[in-house]
């Protein structure tokens, strides 16, 4: 049995929930911006000729500005356009002047030299050296260095300028990391892998981007075709829809990779009775620009080492569930997940509300100017809902953003609203510890508090909430599989909840929940079948195979993933009819995780996976291969160990274990696997030793 990279696991939470690794250092830009809109251009991937298709190439921002001008100049400046930028003294807004910042002992300068931007700071072996700036990343509230390093790295530095004004805080050197040293041995120094622009987040700063990583070498040779986040990167490459124009077909516009103008002919239409607006035409689901936002405005991981326009998010990508360390029991936000995953939590969601209704998705502004509650009232009457009956606040003192959308504060300085548009429940501060609008605000006093004055204002009568099951889901109360099933089979909830709660049930499974994990594998919506089959972990190997066999051929990419990855250990047991669709979605989980082959883990999982096939070479050298990537990891270390006992190589085996240990000292999962060993070799005293050295 081969054991979970907890290693590696523990070092990628504690680099993306604590200390912002590159991929969270980027998003100035609001969730719904990205969906670059252009009305009536209809989805055409390729054109037929003789000889074959013509694959589709980019054009780049200047072939699209002739036709499209108001589109371009709402684009220039944005947070899109300013992504990321050359080094240059008009795009540097930090103090490069000789300036000196000192954070936990290590002092850096920024420097200038004839138009030059030099860093010198602690380097990968605690010495100073002067670094110079290859690239600026953001542009608000605060700005990032990119730094070249050799094999094609990019490397983020962990001091940023705030951009805000003096007035406000800003206009100074801060570091990311302020409450904690980060040495230069440790995994989340700004020299290593865990702060890389490659990997963390160059596919979201720039358009077309092929990271082109060679793992033989362990280097990058990453280009695009703009080095920001132009009209390609959300509209897909635009050759022919540019030969198209220029042939003088302008009949609808074709040519376009897909088309993210999902309008059509509906309006929002108000209702007088309730003072809220419903769309005249519900909208396809999911709908287009959500999906195409979602790429880079969600917490996900790549599915497949090409990017396809015009899939739904859950083709190209695995979305994060709403799991403890990035999300409160009831769904708000907690670490840094760029919106998608609370957005389709939301009711406006479940109305048919998408990006561009909000957010014009060329300047990344609200549509209705920079007062937020303006926007809200397009759809929300301000005669019932921006009154005192309805806040309880006098007319100034509020926004709806403030009681709807709470703000959370990541990268030392960077507001991001929660877009779950939640009704304030102080209720579910109590019972599951999730933060409240009202005590945000209010911060000198507690939850029962506001709870009282709720109750007095509004009666004391609350829908039951999917964050009471999944907070009990969490904490293993007692009764949870009980809550977590009721919120499993309530409909309305939604689907990225309902999965959630599945992958918290706790073996052993009554019949009822069995039956809820049968039924959920059905459902039409992907998120609770994904949930469905990594419940099925707790389930015997025959039942694995006979209820995850069917998904291995879903319409769904993710879910295709996730069920080879339930079926893998239970292959033995799978009917013979799924064995081809088997072959072919573990050849889409293997390609998802080649999808980010610079990472060790994703090898020491290829490793297992090959293991559980019976393929003892390849999963040698994939775990070989993370080893060499990252000697430090102990997940590889113990899985290769197990393959050699496996393998009757137990002599090998205890030299990758002992080369860790020479490493780490402190490896308890390499102390215990090595008394095993031991005890295996009749050495049973030196083994009790090592076990100890284990707890």
């Amino acid at each position: 049995m081969f054991v979970s990279n907890v290693a590696f696991v523990g070092v990628q939470q504690r680099s993306r929930n604590n200390y912002k690794t590159m991929r969270e250092c980027s998003r100035y830009v609001f969730f719904l911006a990205i969906c670059m809109v252009m009305a009536s251009c209809s989805p055409e991937k390729e054109v037929a000729t003789p000889t074959g298709p013509v694959p589709l190439s980019y054009v780049g921002v200047e072939s699209c500005s002739g036709c499209h001008e108001e589109q371009y100049r709402a684009w220039r400046g944005s947070h899109h356009d300013l992504a990321m930028q050359h080094a240059t003294p008009a795009t540097v807004l930090g103090d490069f002047s000789g300036v000196e910042f000192e954070n936990y002992g290590v002092t850096s300068t920024f420097l200038e030299r004839n138009g030059t931007y030099f860093v010198r700071t602690d380097n990968a072996g605690g010495e100073l050296q002067e670094f110079p700036v290859k690239f600026v990343f953001g542009v608000t509230p605060l700005q990032q260095y990119l730094i070249e390093f050799p094999g094609g790295r990019l490397q983020s530095l962990p001091i940023a300028w705030d951009t805000r004004g003096a007035d406000e805080g800003g206009q100074r050197w801060f570091h990311l990391y302020a409450e904690e040293f980060i040495g230069h041995t440790d995994l989340l120094h700004w020299t290593g892998r865990e702060q890389n622009w490659n990997y963390q987040c160059a596919e979201c700063h720039s358009t077309n981007l092929q990271k082109n990583y060679s793992v033989d070498s362990d280097s990058f040779d990453t280009t695009w075709s703009e080095i920001n986040v132009a009209c390609e990167a959300c509209h897909g490459p635009g050759s022919r829809h540019v030969q198209q124009a220029n042939d003088g077909d302008l009949s609808g516009l074709t040519g376009l990779v897909t088309d993210l103008d999902d309008a059509g002919r509906a309006v929002w239409q108000m209702n007088i009775d309730t003072g809220i607006a419903e769309r005249s035409e519900l909208r396809m689901h999911p709908p287009v620009q959500p999906e195409a936002c979602g790429r880079c405005h969600s917490r996900r991981s790549v599915a497949s080492q090409e990017y396809e326009f015009g899939k739904t998010l859950l083709d190209t990508h695995t979305v994060a569930l709403l799991d403890e360390n990035l999300y409160f029991p009831d769904g708000q936000i907690r670490d840094e997940v760029y919106v998608y995953g609370s957005f389709i939590q939301s009711r406006m969601y479940q109305a048919g509300v998408t990006c561009g209704d909000c957010h014009d998705p060329h300047s990344a502004e609200l549509r209705t100017g920079s007062e937020p509650s303006d926007i809200c009232a397009t759809c929300h009457l301000p005669a019932r809902f921006a009154s005192t009956e309805h806040h309880r606040h006098q007319p100034d003192d509020v926004a709806c953003v403030d009681c709807h959308m709470p703000t959370r504060v990541y990268m030392g300085n960077d507001e991001r609203r929660d877009h779950s548009f939640r009704v304030p429940r102080p209720d579910l501060t109590v019972t599951t510890g999730s933060p409240n609008a009202c005590n945000q605000c209010h911060s000198e006093k507690d939850a029962q508090w506001a709870q009282l004055l709720v109750n007095d204002w509004y009666g004391d009568t609350r829908e039951e909430h999917y964050g009471q099951a999944i907070h009990a889901g969490q904490a293993a109360l007692p009764g949870a599989n009980q809550l977590l099933l009721t919120a499993i089979e309530n409909n309305s909830y939604p689907g990225i909840a309902r999965a959630t709660a599945l992958t918290l049930l706790r073996a052993p499974f009554s019949s009822g929940v069995g039956e809820a994990i049968r039924e959920s594998l059905l459902s039409p919506d992907p998120f609770v079948r994904i949930g469905a089959l990594r419940t099925l972990s707790a389930v015997e190997l025959d039942l694995r195979a006979q209820w995850a066999g069917p998904l291995l051929v879903d319409p769904v990419r993710s879910v295709r993933i996730e069920a080879a990855r339930a079926v893998s250990p239970a292959r033995a047991f799978l009917h013979v009819q799924y064995e081809g669709a088997f072959r072919l979605a573990q050849d889409e989980l293997i390609d998802s995780l080649l999808a980010v082959a610079e990472r060790p883990e994703a090898h020491s999982n290829l490793g297992n996976i090959y293991a559980e096939a019976g393929r003892p070479a390849q999963a040698e050298a994939a775990l070989r291969t993370a080893i060499r990537l990252e000697p430090r990891a102990v997940g590889p270390r113990v899985n290769l160990a197990d393959l050699y006992r496996l393998m009757e190589r137990e002599q090998d085996a205890e030299q990758v274990m002992r080369e860790g240990l020479a490493i780490d000292a402190d490896a308890a999962a390499l102390h215990h696997s090595l008394g095993l060993l031991l005890v295996r070799g009749n050495e049973q005293d030196e083994a009790l030793l090592e076990l100890e050295k284990a707890t």
